[in-house]
């Protein structure tokens, strides 16, 4: 029997890249004129009020994908894949140094390494190869049969259910848990972190670092150029 590798898994959001690939992307659709110059506007507002701490990320998040998704239909997949590739290029070192340093480690010692992303495939995709991902699971959007858009997720409840995903990696991959490794940044990355063997909150959110804290998780905060490890308990 092949023997089972064991697994690292990782959001990519604010866990290894420094922003939001959906939001590069988005931006990026604007700039090169495939979605309207107007775009800008349906998000603009919770980034600045974010910006300015009278909103949250979530906000902002959330804005961005309902201007995302009420864009996309009628785009062709070899556009945004064209798209998709010049960001990763032009983003590819904007990342956390311990993370970066985390996943480049365990590549070494032959952990499989999975990505779980709620940024589109195609873009995450593009991003994780990039570092030696083995496997990426992002929201995959719908085409028809000419490759185009049509503003329909799939499978949605699947990669919004993060430990669902690893579990079927797991399955699907001759994977163990034994030793495995988690990485996350907010409250939705829980379940996940619960079924890893060393789980670590990296930049978390107040509620992550709450669960973190009261469970003696492994949390990490990078800031500017210094790392503070936290170990709550053994």
């Amino acid at each position: 029997m092949k023997k089972k590798r064991r697994v690292a898994v990782f959001d990519i959001d604010g866990t290894i890249f420094r922003s939001s690939l959906l939001i590069e992307i988005t931006d990026a659709l604007v700039a090169r004129g495939i979605f309207p110059k107007k775009v800008r506007g349906q998000y603009e507002k919770a980034r600045q009020r974010w910006l300015d701490r009278k909103s949250s990320y979530e906000n902002y998040i959330r804005a961005v994908i309902n201007a995302f998704d009420s864009n996309i239909a009628g785009i062709h997949y070899k556009t945004f894949k064209k798209i998709a590739r010049e960001v990763t290029a032009r983003r590819k070192d904007r990342v956390y140094r311990y993370t970066r340093d985390l996943v480049a480690g365990l590549n070494k010692k032959k952990y499989y390494l999975l990505a779980i992303s709620h940024s589109p495939k195609g873009v995450a995709d593009e991003f994780a190869k990039r570092l030696g991902f083995d496997k990426v699971y992002g929201r995959m959007l719908e085409t028809d049969k000419d490759g185009v858009f049509t503003g329909k997720s799939m499978h949605a409840e699947l990669i919004f259910d993060k430990a669902k995903v690893l579990r079927r990696a797991i399955e699907k991959e001759n994977l163990t848990l034994r030793g495995s490794v988690g990485v996350g940044d907010t409250e939705s990355d829980i379940p996940l972190l619960r079924m890893v063997k060393h789980p670590i909150a990296f930049n978390p959110n107040k509620k992550l670092y709450n669960h973190a804290k009261r469970h003696g998780w492994k949390i990490v905060v990078e800031r500017k150029d210094v790392i503070y490890e936290l170990y709550e308990r053994s």
